[in-house]
């Protein structure tokens, strides 16, 4: 099953497999990602989804169950 994954704000959809990791997506849609330890410790890859939602971008998959994930980038100047 695909789902469509939206980031924002640069406003880019792509299409995307269940199961399939966010670093993955992203990179296929031309997003940047920052990452530090690919482990979800050092909080590099936190992004927001659109409930409000904050998950760590390295160490989440594609969820089941939707058509549309919308994914809020943040710009952080740590990293």
């Amino acid at each position: 099953m695909n789902v469509r994954v939206h980031f924002l704000p640069d406003d880019v959809t792509v299409e995307a497999e269940v199961g399939e990791p966010l670093l993955d997506v992203a990179e296929r849609a031309g997003i940047f990602i920052p990452t530090g330890c690919l482990m979800g410790t050092c909080h590099a890859c936190t992004v927001e989804l659109e409930d409000g939602e904050t998950i760590r971008a390295c160490i989440t998959a594609v969820p089941p169950g939707r058509e549309q994930l919308t994914i809020n980038l943040f710009s952080d100047p740590t990293w």
